[in-house]
């Protein structure tokens, strides 16, 4: 049975893959947003192998007319769209004293600018319909900060503000607003780490392992359900218990 439609930036590997993936097995058509149609092509294959309808888009999300232009399509070639996941980042990590203003400009021209474009884009018509789930990917970066990333722990502590002021503002229409701040989780990017920094990290996580895409997918799943109809404005931490 069909849930509705959803959409999902950075849809193209890892976490964002994951969520799209579950969302199509929990019974949503799909939107895939990339950098390129063909940097989602293998989400698309597996949204369509849950026998749901698919879409592949490309969208530079720190641009607002792009991010328009994805959310229109979704919306007609889908037939509506009921959630959106804005899960598109990026990262320029360095030292601040080593760190340029583009990488500072970069990262929260895509990880805030771009949570904005879409979830103004998308409460256009879930104003409309009165009803809506859009779910923020932050990070513990954002809660806890981290040496070598303060452009990105500023980009992630501005998305859980931003979250916030949101479901205080689309309440009364029923949209629901809430974000996901995963801890390390296991990706492209934390398979190359060495054996002692993967060490390092386990100590720091009570439950003594990384996450995986799908425990993150799992909680998006929830917040996209009838089950969290009552939960708005929170931030759900998927660490293993780091920032305890």
């Amino acid at each position: 049975m069909s849930r509705g439609a959803a959409l999902v930036t950075g849809a193209a590997k890892n976490i964002g893959r994951a969520i799209a993936v579950r969302l199509a097995k929990d019974g949503f058509d799909v939107a895939c947003v990339g950098r390129t149609v063909d940097s989602v092509a293998e989400t698309l294959r597996e949204v369509e192998a849950q026998g749901r309808k698919g879409l592949a888009l490309a969208a530079d999300v720190s641009r607002h007319d792009e991010a328009q232009a994805a959310v229109e399509d979704s919306v007609q070639k889908l037939g509506g769209l009921d959630v959106l996941v804005n899960n598109a980042g990026i990262t320029r990590d360095k030292l601040l004293l080593r760190m340029d203003e583009s990488d500072f400009d970069a990262v929260l021209a895509v990880n805030l600018k771009g949570v904005f474009h879409f979830s103004k884009a998308a409460s256009k018509y879930m104003m409309k319909k009165r009803s809506g789930r859009i779910i923020n990917i932050t990070s513990v970066v954002g809660i806890r900060g981290n040496e070598g990333q303060s452009n990105y722990a500023a980009s992630k502590a501005g998305i859980i503000g931003f979250t916030k002021s949101l479901a205080r503002e689309f309440a009364s229409r029923n949209i629901l607003v809430n974000a996901v701040a995963p801890g390390y989780i296991e990706t492209s990017m934390t398979k190359d780490l060495s054996d002692s920094v993967k060490a390092g990290l386990l100590q720091s996580i009570p439950l003594a392992r990384l996450g995986s895409s799908e425990d993150v997918a799992g909680v998006v799943s929830f917040l996209s359900s009838p089950d969290s109809s009552y939960v708005t404005g929170q931030v759900i931490t998927v660490d293993g218990g780091m920032v305890i």
